[in-house]
């Protein structure tokens, strides 16, 4: 049987990594632990001429790009007529989508998995316009579940799809819950998430007000886009992870521990009441977690270079310096107090990242305008200054509240920039 995938954020890192996996399995004799994929979906932002590329080779029926005129462009190429008879667009076009209805369009198209590699809120609506069409969901958009994560995984539980985590630490978790014996999550103790500390793991205090934009994107261990590149500096990619974690595994953030771990070997770890620690292992290579999601539940082969602990030599470990990185702080904050604030708070820091890259603030100042934003929110909307239209604290918001939320936390940022 083969499936089908599709994909949001082809271009990106992850999507262009998925792609990868799924020649691998393809090139190899069809089994359960090894599925073949059809891709039937594509989208990007405005790398049309990679979209080209991955058209030529995959043939999905449904493409989806930022803009009309970037649609334009590809539906101008696709007349060209380059493909052949043999080719699944022999009788019919691919249809071209455009912007956020566009890409919600394309996220309900039906296939039996679908990747969301786009990062920020917009991967939200589709994520849910994609559980509505009964689509399982590999998920590597981890905001989706930051701002709604009862309301997704609600949607999902009442559909009866999966939300196969594509993020390395999640996925380690998620392997790691399947070794627990009779006893279930009741079994569970403690979720331990490693984080490799970034590039300014140790760091003098006093040295971060000189951090530049491009210090915060030279990260050690992973190639990222740049959004989650200064997340990881600031260690709010961790507690944006934490947050998604407690709504992945029903676990509370008192239960969610991180450790900074700058090998990058150790994904994750989970504590079994028993006192029992077990870990997940591997190289630092998103395509094993991407592998995982797509042939679960089985574990297909990788073709790929195996770990080598004797090489490796020492594993270490050690606690986040929470006074320095205060975005981990504040996302905890966040995992407590629930609600909308987790919202608000990672669209202030969507901003806040556009504008450090920008020139516009300093490293340090990310943290800063992100808790300014918290605090306002759960003070409630103030009559005038940077305060002034702030969405107040609501602690079961339905998605139109999450929404307003994070757009009202959005221009908070803005305005708190622009009055400096």
């Amino acid at each position: 049987m083969v499936k089908t995938l599709g994909i949001l954020g082809s271009t990106g890192s992850i999507g262009t990594q998925a792609l990868s996996v799924v020649r691998e399995l393809n090139s190899l004799p069809e089994s359960p632990s090894n599925p073949h994929y059809r891709v039937a979906m594509l989208s990007c932002g405005g790398n049309i001429d990679l979209l080209r590329k991955q058209m030529e080779e995959f043939e999905p029926e449904i493409l989806c790009v930022a803009d009309e005129s970037l649609a334009e462009k590809l539906n101008a190429y696709i007349k060209v007529g380059i493909y052949s008879p043999k080719s699944r667009y022999a009788d019919r076009l691919p249809r071209v989508y455009w912007g956020e209805k566009g890409l919600e369009a394309a996220a309900g198209c039906s296939v039996d998995v679908l990747l969301t590699a786009i990062s920020g809120m917009r991967g939200l609506k589709p994520t849910l316009k994609a559980i509505e069409a009964g689509s399982d969901i590999a998920l590597a958009n981890k905001e989706t579940l930051v701002a709604a994560g009862e309301t997704v995984m609600k949607a999902a539980q009442r559909r009866g799809v999966n939300i196969l985590p594509v993020d390395s630490e999640h996925s380690a978790v998620f392997q790691c819950l399947k070794s627990a014996f009779k006893g279930g999550d009741g079994s569970v103790g403690k979720i331990i998430l490693t984080a490799s500390g970034g590039p300014f793991r140790g760091l003098e205090k006093g040295k971060f007000k000189e951090i530049t934009a491009a210090q915060a994107l030279a990260h050690p261990t992973w190639k990222m886009g740049k959004k989650i590149t200064v997340d990881c500096a600031t260690m709010m990619n961790k507690g944006l992870e934490v947050i998604e974690a407690m709504h992945l595994f029903g676990m509370s953030p008192e239960n969610i521990d991180v450790l900074v771990h700058p090998q990058s070997i150790v994904h994750s770890m989970v504590e079994f009441t028993d006192g029992s620690v077990v870990a997940q292992l591997g190289l630092p290579d998103m395509k094993t977690p991407i592998r995982l999601a797509l042939t679960y539940p089985y574990r297909g082969y990788s073709p790929d270079g195996r770990l080598d602990l004797s090489q490796v030599g020492g594993l270490t470990f050690e606690k986040p310096r929470m006074d320095v990185f205060r975005c981990l702080s504040l996302a905890y904050d966040a995992a407590r107090t629930g609600g909308t604030l987790p919202a608000v708070m990672n669209g202030a820091d969507e901003v806040a990242v556009e504008e450090f890259l920008q020139g516009k603030i300093s490293f340090l100042q990310i943290a800063e305008v992100v808790e300014k934003a918290m605090e306002a929110h759960m003070k409630g909307s103030g009559d005038s200054g940077i305060d002034a239209g702030m969405a107040g604290f609501i602690k079961e918001p339905d998605l139109e509240s999450i929404l307003y939320a994070d757009r009202c936390a959005r221009e908070f940022v803005r305005r708190s920039v622009n009055c400096q």
